[in-house]
């Protein structure tokens, strides 16, 4: 099958350290190119992959240093993908939504000729802050249902703002070749990954380690609200108990999280996926998270890790984290969620795209 993925352009593929999005669709790519499929991939210059890379800007824009909120670069770099597709042939087209400027694609998709899905990974509708000026919604509304979409989770499906046109539900997946190798030897601290943000909870789970008395290692990347990690968060590093190692390449993150006790994910917003708690849950590292999102489809509750409601339950799930056995929670993340899994998935979806056209 030829199949055109079109990934965003503001990180490469794979991304050095944070980018979810990314780094499914690198697992995804490699996958696909590894069953015999003839990819071909849209993406930044400074790229990596197996896949025929069509480099459409010379890296990634946020690793250029171009702010988020340029939404006229991801609109000449959308055009110029689907320009190219036009002139080619391609078997299925595979776009990607995670941030305000990729909502160009619902317009530039809506009467597009070539087979195509749209994986939606993060929630509609985004603030309105982060919408380029030209997506009219009155409009919008008209274009939504004609871009046939993929759900990363049952509860994105169900807890969107907007009528989208969902064909199924895909969820991520990681490469796990390395399942039968033994567990790493694991240290005392509890970890936590990820952007500092408040809807990812470093605070909380800051907190949490402190009423605990447990130690606690924050691996993550600064936002543009760096006041929040200047006044939350930095305070309380004290180098013993709560230590800050910064942002964690793809070794140093695994190294991390196959030697935690366990992850703390204390997000306080309506995740679609957490990508983080299949990436800790694949090391053997039981996850703690709240019970929001897609947190209840990842984690089984006593098994894998514990769903939680609060922040005095995740204090107690800390102390009862031992009693997950790790052989038990990689095989449920190596039955559930490899890049195998993701790809078959995806591959019957494109068939039922390529027949209903």
């Amino acid at each position: 099958m030829k199949i055109a993925q079109i990934a965003p352009p503001w990180i490469a593929i794979p991304p050095r350290d944070y980018g979810g999005t990314e780094t499914v669709l690198h697992c995804l790519v490699e996958e696909q190119v590894a069953q015999g499929h003839e990819v071909t991939l849209f993406a930044s210059g400074d790229s990596q992959t197996s896949a025929h890379l069509v480099p459409l800007v010379e890296c990634g824009l946020h690793e250029d240093g171009v702010p988020w909120d340029d939404h006229h670069r991801e609109l000449a770099y959308l055009q110029q993908a689907l320009e190219y597709i036009h002139s080619h042939d391609f078997d299925i087209v595979h776009t990607h939504v995670s941030s305000g400027g990729d909502m160009y694609l619902f317009p530039l998709l809506a009467s597009f000729r070539a087979p195509h899905i749209t994986t939606l990974h993060s929630n509609l509708p985004f603030r309105p802050e982060e919408v380029p000026d030209e997506i009219d919604y009155d409009k919008f509304a008209q274009w939504v249902p004609l871009v046939p979409m993929v759900a990363i989770s049952e509860h994105a499906r169900r807890h969107q703002g907007l009528p989208l046109n969902f064909i199924g539900v895909v969820y991520h997946g990681l490469p796990l070749e390395h399942g039968d190798l033994p567990l790493a030897q694991q240290d005392d601290f509890f970890l936590w990954l990820g952007r500092f943000a408040p809807e990812k909870g470093p605070h909380l789970a800051i907190e949490a380690a402190q009423q605990a008395q447990v130690p606690l290692v924050l691996a993550g990347t600064l936002t543009p609200d760096e006041d929040y990690y200047h006044d939350q968060i930095e305070p309380h590093i004290d180098g013993q108990q709560i230590r800050c190692h910064g942002p964690a390449s793809y070794e140093e993150k695994n190294a991390l999280m196959s030697k935690a006790r366990g992850f703390l994910n204390p997000i306080t917003w309506e995740e679609p996926f957490g990508m983080v708690m299949v990436e800790a849950m694949a090391q053997g590292c039981p996850v703690i998270s709240f019970a929001r999102g897609a947190a209840p489809e990842i984690i089984r509750d006593g098994e894998t890790g514990f769903l939680v409601e609060n922040l005095d339950e995740m204090v107690q799930a800390i102390g009862h984290i031992d009693e997950i056995k790790r052989d038990k929670v990689r095989a449920h993340v190596q039955e559930h969620f490899s890049h195998h899994a993701m790809a078959r998935k995806y591959e019957r979806v494109y068939h039922e795209i390529i027949n209903a056209r």
